[in-house]
């Protein structure tokens, strides 16, 4: 079995475990109250914004003509309401990926390296610091990506691709660090992180196709956070125990 499918399997395994039900709960709850507030204070900003945008924004003549047509007229009256909640999903998924990958995330790895990985030693190699500026700097590259492919959203065969390519960037870019905090060294996490870029991305789009499951899509980041830390956990007691690390550890004594 590939380490990927084990990953996937194990975290399954792991999400039916009471604690890991009630923690999945609270991230995705927090998230909402976050934004029904903030909606409810800037609902007129949002609203006139939604309304400007869909009166000038050449690339959106198409749906303005569909709007004159019945029954999309009965839309039209609430049209900048239903925009809204539209770009609310995609924002409150990545809202909770950050809440989990930020807070949520030492409760994951302590409850999956106790169970499953148990002699895997601490080593501390990165720190509550290290994973907030972490999800910042990934959420701020998520952000440009997403401002630089704007312009592609126009086409909808493209839509799928686009929203994959960008949480799947975003998954691993904020999971991968939090997952192997607490145990690598600072060189570990670089050297694993760096050896696996193209399986995390892999399992980044895992978790993205997640996302796009209706209503359970929402609890997704959780379910990532589990894949992750099961992913790299093993990877990292792997490295330790494998030759790979001799060769390493070798080679660090010879630069020395």
């Amino acid at each position: 079995m590939s380490p990927l499918l084990r990953a996937l399997i194990r975290a399954v395994v792991s999400l039916a475990h009471p604690k890991m039900l009630l923690l999945m709960l609270l991230p995705l709850a927090a998230a909402v109250v976050i934004w029904v507030v903030l909606g409810v204070v800037f609902w007129e900003q949002a609203a006139d914004a939604i309304n400007y945008a869909l009166a000038t924004w050449p690339s959106l003549e198409g749906l303005r003509v569909l709007l004159d047509y019945w029954p999309l007229t009965l839309v039209a009256a609430h049209i900048a309401l239903a925009i809204f909640f539209l770009l609310m999903v995609p924002v409150v998924l990545v809202t909770t990926l950050l809440i989990v990958g930020t807070f949520a995330m030492p409760l994951v790895v302590s409850h999956v390296a106790s169970r499953s990985y148990p002699r895997l030693e601490q080593r501390q190699g990165g720190d509550w610091a290290g994973s907030l500026w972490n999800s910042l700097v990934a959420l701020f590259i998520f952000g440009v990506l997403a401002a630089v492919t704007l312009p592609l959203w126009v086409f909808p065969p493209l839509w799928p691709f686009l929203s994959l390519g960008l949480l799947a960037y975003l998954n691993q870019r904020v999971l991968r660090y939090d997952a192997l905090a607490e145990h690598a060294t600072r060189d570990e996490l670089d050297h694993i992180i760096s050896r696996e870029r193209w399986n995390l991305f892999v399992l980044g789009v895992v978790v993205a196709l997640a996302t796009h499951i209706p209503v359970l899509g929402f609890f997704a980041p959780f379910f990532g956070a589990l894949v992750f830390t099961h992913y790299l956990l093993e990877r990292l007691e792997a490295f330790r125990s494998g030759p790979m690390m001799e060769t390493a550890q070798g080679e660090a004594r010879r630069l020395s």
